[in-house]
């Protein structure tokens, strides 16, 4: 958990609770409205197929590096309408906030990101286009505009919310694949099981973990928590239950899960917003690289290197493919 996040970073509508949360979310939520995600996805296809096409012949390659920091960060700069070349900056800015390494402080890392979206968010307000930003900003928030601070805790919120979370995603579930040849066997076979695989993938890898200050005091298997402690979330505790999934740790791709059913995207008034695009970019890399790919494995020769933090990753995915 990073310390201070919360009293520094002020995230919008992420940090927020009632009453001032309900109206900055359906603001939030009409922007990744189900049409546009569907709209993406032809995008999503296109980008990953190049992405495929450019690896194929070469037998190897590293995941993480060549495709999951590239596919999820080529579509959500192209949704809020950035230059693709910043990606390498805003991927470190990223990296910073969900794994620090200790050379940010936090409030270098809000201002480095204020920084960089500061003529962003005044372009979009004066003169607001068809970009992720422009749609929301242009929703009235009780009836009234956006104000500066708002505008920049909002764009703040969905830049880290969109730098590392899906790029986690697809490398546990490229791993997870390259672990299990027969799902990719599987997969291939029955390609009609690739959204629920999706979803049991999601469920059983999540990647981020989440804060919550308790607003009461509570007690929990007889230890008791004190209005004001700060608790920490890890989703797997929840989606490793066996009292909420029969045999959890199994990958089974016939559970028919909801998409709500797991944890990964959060659950309630603070679920993802942008659980629905996920969800589609995970299928869309599942059905695009088992459907052009070989069977991959992983690379004897190099090791898969993971780190945790507020997101946990693989840093290095090798693998390798006849």
């Amino acid at each position: 958990m990073t310390p201070g996040l919360g009293e520094v970073m002020r995230f919008i509508p992420l940090q927020q609770d009632p009453p001032e949360h309900q109206p900055f979310r359906m603001a939030v939520m009409k922007g990744f409205a189900s049409r546009f995600v569907v709209a993406m996805e032809p995008q999503v296809t296109q980008v990953a197929r190049e992405l495929i096409d450019g690896l194929i012949d070469r037998g190897s390659c590293d995941f993480v590096a060549d495709f999951a920091e590239i596919l999820p960060l080529h579509i959500f700069l192209t949704l809020i309408d950035v230059p693709l070349s910043d990606r390498p900056r805003l991927r470190a800015l990223g990296s910073q906030l969900t794994r620090p390494d200790g050379s940010m402080t936090v409030e270098q890392l809000r201002d480095a990101a204020d920084d960089y979206l500061a003529p962003y968010i005044a372009a979009r307000m004066a003169n607001p286009g068809t970009d992720l930003f422009s749609r929301i900003l242009s929703e009235p928030v009780e009836g009234r505009a956006w104000s500066e601070d708002e505008a920049r805790r909002m764009c703040r919120n969905l830049l880290f919310g969109g730098l590392d979370t899906v790029v986690a995603m697809v490398g546990m579930v490229a791993l997870h694949l390259a672990r299990h040849p027969q799902d990719q066997a599987l997969l291939r076979a029955r390609p009609e099981l690739i959204p629920d695989a999706a979803d049991e993938l999601m469920r059983r890898y999540p990647t981020v973990s989440v804060s919550r200050n308790l607003v009461t005091d509570v007690e929990v298997d007889g230890v008791t928590l004190k209005a004001g402690d700060i608790i920490y979330l890890p989703s797997v505790l929840h989606n490793l239950d066996p009292a909420s999934f029969d045999a959890p740790e199994a990958v089974r791709f016939d559970r028919k899960l909801n998409a709500t059913r797991h944890t990964t995207m959060g659950v309630g008034a603070h679920r993802c917003v942008g659980a629905g695009l996920a969800r589609m970019e995970v299928i869309v890399f599942l059905r695009e690289w088992l459907g052009r790919m070989p069977t991959v494995r992983l690379d004897p020769d190099r090791p898969v290197t993971m780190k945790g933090g507020n997101v946990g990753a693989c840093t290095a995915l090798p693998l390798r493919w006849d």
